[in-house]
C-alpha cells in the first residue's frame, strides 16, 4: 500500500486488529491516525502502536488519503452525516467495514459520490488470520482497490464480489462462519468426553484436529470432498461417523442454516437504512 495518510473513525477491535497489522507490515505510524470518543481507548492504541490518536473529527476527516469507518452500524449515519461538510474539498476514499451498511447509504449520507469500499471482515481478523468480502463503487480506481487490499490483508484474506449483494453470502459464510465451527468443536468435544476422554483432553484433540484440517485444505490443491474421502477408508470408523451424519442430513442442515443468515443480513441492511 502507498504510504498514504489512514485516519480511522472508532478504535474496536477490528480497528485495533488492522492498525496492528498494519504496523507489524512496517507501515510507519505516523501516517495513521485514529479517533474514538473513549479516551482510555485512544491512549491504549497510541502507547501499543505508537500511531496518532485525536478526538476532532475536522482534524482527521480532513487530512487523511483513507478513512476507515469502522463505527457501530447503528452509528454509521451520525457519524457519515457529520463528517459529509468535512471532506467535500479533499475527498477521502472511504473503507466502511460497518457491517449491514450499504454503499447507497453511505452515498447518500456522505452527500457526495465518493469512492467506497464496503468490507465484510470476520472475527479471525483478530488473529491475523481473516476472510474479508470487498465490494466497490464505480469511483473506486485500481489503485484504490490495491490500496484496500493492502489494508485488509494485515489481517487475512481479501475476495472482491462483483455485486454488493453477494456481501450477503459472504456474511453468511465467512461472517457467522466462526460460530459454526465453533459450534462443531463444542459438540465435539462434549462428544469426546461422552466416549471416554477428560474434558481437557477431548478440547484440546478437538482444537488441534481442527486446525490440522483446516491447514490441510488450505494447503492441499485438492477440494475439501476429496480430502474426506481420503479419510475415509471403506469398512472403518470415519465412514460410520459419517454414515450418522448423511442420515440425519447434516449437509442440509448447513444450507438452512447459511441461507437463513444471509436472509437476516439482507433484512438488516434494510432496517440500517440501505434499502
Amino acid at each position: 500500500m502507498k504510504r498514504q495518510k489512514i485516519g480511522f473513525i472508532g478504535g474496536g477491535n477490528m480497528a485495533s486488529s488492522l492498525i496492528g497489522g498494519l504496523v507489524s507490515n512496517g507501515y510507519p505510524v505516523d501516517k495513521i491516525t485514529v479517533l474514538d470518543l473513549d479516551a482510555k481507548k485512544l491512549a491504549y492504541l497510541g502507547e501499543t502502536f505508537g500511531v496518532n490518536v485525536t478526538q476532532d473529527m475536522g482534524a482527521l476527516a480532513t487530512t487523511v488519503d483513507v478513512l476507515v469507518l469502522a463505527v457501530k452500524p447503528q452509528n454509521m449515519q451520525r457519524v457519515a452525516e457529520g463528517m459529509a461538510p468535512l471532506i467535500k474539498e479533499k475527498p477521502p476514499l472511504i473503507v466502511s467495514i460497518a457491517a449491514g451498511i450499504r454503499v447507497q447509504a453511505l452515498e447518500k449520507w456522505l452527500e457526495n459520490q465518493l469512492p467506497v469500499v464496503r468490507c465484510m471482515p470476520n472475527t479471525p481478523a483478530l488473529v491475523k488470520t481473516g476472510a474479508t468480502g470487498l465490494f466497490a463503487n464505480a469511483q473506486v480506481s485500481s489503485d484504490q482497490k490495491d490500496q484496500v487490499e493492502s489494508l485488509l490483508r494485515a489481517v487475512g484474506l481479501t475476495v472482491w464480489v462483483d455485486e454488493e449483494n453477494e456481501l450477503d453470502a459472504v456474511t453468511a459464510l465467512s461472517g457467522s462462519g466462526p460460530a459454526y465451527f465453533f459450534m462443531m468443536m463444542e459438540a465435539l468435544e462434549a462428544a469426546g468426553i461422552e466416549a471416554g476422554l477428560t474434558q481437557k483432553t477431548a478440547q484440546l484433540l478437538t482444537q488441534e484436529t481442527a486446525l490440522g484440517a483446516a491447514k490441510m485444505a488450505l494447503e492441499s490443491s485438492e477440494s475439501a470432498g476429496v480430502l474426506r474421502q481420503r479419510v475415509t477408508s471403506p469398512g472403518g470408523t470415519t465412514e460410520r461417523a459419517i454414515g450418522v451424519m448423511e442420515k440425519h442430513q447434516l449437509r442440509e442442515v448447513f444450507r438452512k442454516a447459511v441461507l437463513a443468515a444471509k436472509e437476516r443480513s439482507v433484512e438488516l441492511s434494510d432496517e440500517l437504512g440501505g434499502s
